[in-house]
């Protein structure tokens, strides 16, 4: 089966910043069957025809006059059941060992980013990445990851890992929207009373949880906080 897979970062420079403006880089991506990309696209053209929106889909413009549209579109993403899953991951700054990646903080985060690809690769199915345009020190640091993760995942197919920008790719903007929701809790973020926190607490009502980290096998919104202080 063909999946594609559509990917974002919240606080990628978080490693190199001299003033940190939070506890976790977040790193996200949004998974469906390749043959349900262009229905969902019509969908999200839909709410957008209802709701007049017609900017980029990002959690830092969701506000009170556009909460409706957000709202519809978490309500999207639960529509689709188990074809339309969001996983990421919780890197805590304060456990980051740069001397462990080379001392070079670029590796380090492509290395966490394999960590949130590799773990929802299975057999005998064909993967297509797609990842928010970033600017890279190394330019085949793409290339790199695709190549990991085919050596990693022998039986399954990476057909590619490439960046387009955010702007032009809806379902990546999905994966900004879904992340920001779960980097606002994980980071403390959220002001009581705002748009966002309804937002939040939306979702988090329809999965019947807070936005924390899950357990390993959480298969619609999968939260990995990465323990890089060892123990269980």
């Amino acid at each position: 089966m063909q999946f594609e897979v559509y990917c974002d970062e919240a606080f990628p420079d978080l490693f190199t910043s001299g003033h940190p403006k939070a506890q976790f880089l977040m790193i996200g991506s949004l998974w469906l069957p390749a043959d349900l990309r262009d229905d969902a696209k019509a969908k999200i053209k839909t709410l957008r025809e209802r709701h007049n929106a017609w900017g980029e889909i990002k959690w830092s413009k969701v506000s009170p006059s556009k909460l409706g549209f957000y709202l519809d579109l978490v309500e999207l993403f639960f529509g689709y059941g188990d074809d339309l899953r969001f996983r990421c991951i919780a890197v805590d700054r304060e456990q980051v060992n740069l001397a462990l990646h080379e001392g070079d903080h670029e590796l380090g985060f492509y290395k966490f980013y394999y960590q949130v690809l590799h773990h929802w690769i299975l057999d005998f199915n064909s993967y297509s990445i797609f990842c928010d345009t970033k600017s890279n020190r190394e330019r085949d640091r793409l290339h790199e990851l695709g190549r990991v993760l085919g050596n990693a995942n022998l039986s399954a197919s990476i057909e590619s890992v490439q960046a387009l920008p955010s702007k032009q790719v809806v379902l990546i903007q999905m994966a900004d929207l879904l992340l920001g929701a779960a980097s606002s809790r994980m980071n403390d973020t959220l002001r009581e009373g705002s748009a966002k926190e309804h937002l939040v607490q939306a979702l988090e009502r329809r999965l019947g949880h807070k936005l924390r980290p899950t357990v390993r096998n959480a298969r619609k919104f999968n939260i990995f906080k990465i323990n890089l202080g060892g123990g269980w």
